[in-house]
């Protein structure tokens, strides 16, 4: 909580003009989705700064370019709230609602935050849950457990393209779009591309 709201008086000299978010950040998109994103945390000058997660920081843009290539979304970027941004049958929430310095939140971030993951998840009750990266994807399990689903055990393994059955839902794994796999090649346009047409086709979309 110190940490986004330092960030947000702070400000980087880019956005030293703009009025910072500086709160939790809810979910955002469909009401009633069939995909459910989960994300890692809003990004200190991202969703931290605009209010919602993804928006304006560079995973944002990997991530809303490959929503909209597979008809998800309806603009390939999203720069700020109210920017016309609208997701198609898709909703997006963080497991750690509270920007994390260094973009690395700690297991008590995640576990104060279940609650708010598990709420979400209760109130859309998707048919796919797309997982982005492994810290998420631990963190899922215990919120599909809690909401009376029969989670397989062993827990399934994260990898980039992991599928495993929870009851009548499929959750299904991504790296995350971040810079650090981006920019090392781990995850491309095409690899991510495939996991939300996957996320599409299984949602009878």
């Amino acid at each position: 909580m110190e940490w986004r709201e330092r960030v947000a008086v702070e400000r980087r000299r880019a956005f030293r003009d703009e009025e910072y978010w500086g709160r939790p950040i809810a979910g955002w998109g469909a009401p009633d989705p069939a995909i459910l994103i989960v994300g890692l945390a809003p990004a200190a000058h991202g969703g931290n700064r605009t209010g919602r997660i993804f928006t304006g920081d560079r995973s944002g843009d990997w991530l809303f370019a490959s929503l909209y290539r597979v008809g998800l979304a309806v603009q390939p970027e999203s720069v700020r709230a109210g920017d016309g941004q609208r997701l198609l049958h898709t909703r997006m929430v963080a497991t750690v609602r509270c920007a994390p310095p260094d973009n690395k939140p700690l297991p008590s971030e995640r576990d104060a935050c279940r609650p708010w993951l598990a709420r979400e998840f209760a109130f859309t009750r998707p048919k796919v849950v797309v997982v982005l990266g492994g810290f998420a994807w631990q963190a899922l399990w215990p919120v599909l457990a809690e909401a009376g689903l029969a989670v397989p055990r062993p827990r399934p393994k994260f990898t980039h393209g992991a599928e495993a059955r929870v009851g009548g839902m499929l959750v299904l794994g991504c790296y995350h779009p971040s810079q650090q796999n981006t920019f090392t090649g781990r995850v491309s346009e095409t690899m991510l591309d495939e996991v939300f047409t996957r996320a599409k086709e299984a949602a009878k979309l």
